[in-house]
């Protein structure tokens, strides 16, 4: 029915395989989520399926309202769906769409660095470290394109804000699917901090 889940990323943590071998993976609080609202081709141009996650107490008006008999949520998130015929509002979404072996793309929100030199942003290799050179060595070096254009060109590597990005990471491995607890264990690492939203989708 439904491809996709929201969920809140956890510590990272480390397995051990029936091989024995360590694999590092990040468990994530994934669900329950409610389908708040169903999207088609005929009314809205499109097809999705829009669902909600995290329960809460209050909500404004709009919010209260978009919802109306349904439960409070904190986050809304529309995901396509091919199979948004079989779906209707009020049904609920939880880690059993994944199991064990399947392969997910993880959409999160990257952990923000503030304002950052090139030698961290990009890993720039600055400027020479000897002869007379005492303020160069972790400078830009020249950012100019000389007489012809005259100007820096758009989008060229420089110092400024590093991270708070929206991230995809492709194709990762479900390796534990925990129904007791709504947990998804994911081979490898995952965007965003502690407890930061991620939408987990099944790849295509």
């Amino acid at each position: 029915m439904i491809n996709g889940l929201l969920g809140k990323k956890q510590t990272m943590t480390h397995i051990f395989t029936e091989e024995g071998k360590v694999e590092p993976v990040t468990p994530i609080k994934a669900g329950p989520c409610i389908v708040t609202q169903v999207r088609s081709q005929d009314v809205d141009g499109y097809n999705a399926l829009q669902i909600g996650f995290e329960e809460v107490k209050r909500a404004n008006k709009a919010e209260s309202g978009h919802l109306a008999s349904l439960p409070l949520v904190r986050y809304l998130k529309e995901i396509p769906s091919d199979d948004h015929e079989q779906a209707k509002v009020g049904d609920l979404v939880t880690v059993e769409i994944f199991k064990q072996g399947d392969r997910v793309d993880v959409i999160g929100v990257s952990k923000g660095k503030g304002f950052q030199g090139g030698v961290k942003r990009y890993g720039f290799s600055g400027g020479p470290k000897t002869h007379g050179q005492s303020d160069r060595q972790r400078a830009p070096g020249s950012v100019g394109a000389g007489t012809t254009p005259g100007r820096v060109i758009k989008g060229l590597k420089m110092a400024g804000h590093m991270g708070n990005r929206r991230v995809t990471v492709k194709n990762l491995e479900v390796m534990i699917t925990d129904q007791t607890n709504g947990l998804v264990y994911l081979k490898g690492a995952v965007p965003g901090s502690r407890n930061s939203l991620v939408l987990i989708q099944k790849s295509k």
